[in-house]
This record gives structure tokens, C-alpha cells and sequence, in this order.
């Protein structure tokens, strides 16, 4: 089967769709935190164990960035600086009961938002849609490199 031309352009811009609607929900739940910090929680929660360095490496940017974005992420009461017990000198963040609550209610309305696109779709549309949103997400799992061995540079947030 042949590949339409203009099907990387269709891709980016159902993309470009998904974002909006991703962000629609998300401006609607009169969210206290930035972009970046939600990224930050959601980092942190999928990634257990993460001290400011790990969280440096993910973001791509300097620790001390990473840092300042944990002050702030601390300062709401999102998130919490824990002691390991086995090396005092090595500090895991830990999202809050509020972190995780906000977070939870954000992939809810996400969700929702989403849900009630696919639902203006036909039935037999929505399953080839999966099967092609896995192959792509499979596809592009094979192709992508190391998280931070593309870059030597650090950015700062």
C-alpha cells in the first residue's frame, strides 16, 4: 500500500488537535501551576526514587533549574524533599496527597475531553484509529534514542 503524501502532515496536525484539546481540559480545571511544573509531577510520579539530578536529566536542563522548579512545585504543596534513610545526603522528591490528587483530576478531565471526540466518531473509524495509534506508537518506539544521550547540551526551564 502506498503512503499518502501528505499523511506526516495529517499526523501533525491531528497532533496539533489532540493538544488543544488536551489543553482546553486543562485550562478549564483553573490549574495553580504552570505547563511545566504538571510536567514535573508527572515526571516525578512516573518515576519513583527521582532526586533533582534524575529530574535535571528527564527535563534536559541544569539542576539548578530543576531545582527552582522543585521550590516552587514545594512552596504550593505539591511536592516534598525526603531524606533517603540510608544516605541522609541523598534526597528523593515525592509528589503530595495534592499533587497526586490534581494530577488524577487532570488525566480525568483529559479524559473526558478526549472521549467526547472520539465519540463524534464512527465506531469502525475509532478501532482503526487504535490499531494505527499503536503501530505508531510501536514505529516510534524502535526509532527513538536514549533519553539524553541526543543532547550534551543542558538547557535551562
Amino acid at each position: 500500500m502506498e503512503r499518502p503524501p501528505n499523511l506526516a502532515a495529517a499526523v501533525e496536525a491531528a497532533a496539533e488537535a489532540l493538544i488543544g484539546v488536551l489543553e482546553s481540559a486543562t485550562s478549564r480545571h483553573n490549574v495553580s501551576v504552570s505547563p511545566t511544573q504538571l510536567r514535573v509531577l508527572s515526571l516525578i510520579m512516573s518515576h519513583p526514587d527521582t532526586n533533582v539530578n534524575r529530574l535535571a536529566e528527564l527535563l534536559d536542563v541544569v539542576p539548578s533549574s530543576a531545582s527552582r522548579l522543585c521550590d516552587r512545585l514545594e512552596a504550593v504543596g505539591l511536592l516534598r524533599r525526603v531524606a533517603e534513610p540510608r544516605d541522609r545526603r541523598e534526597v528523593r522528591l515525592v509528589p503530595t496527597a495534592a499533587a497526586e490528587r490534581l494530577l488524577r483530576e487532570l488525566q480525568e478531565r483529559r479524559h473526558r475531553a478526549v472521549q467526547a471526540v472520539l465519540d463524534r466518531m464512527p465506531n469502525r473509524v475509532q478501532h482503526e484509529l487504535l490499531l494505527a495509534l499503536l503501530a505508531f506508537g510501536q514505529a516510534a518506539s524502535m526509532a527513538a534514542p536514549p533519553t539524553g544521550a541526543e543532547s550534551s547540551t543542558a538547557r535551562t526551564a
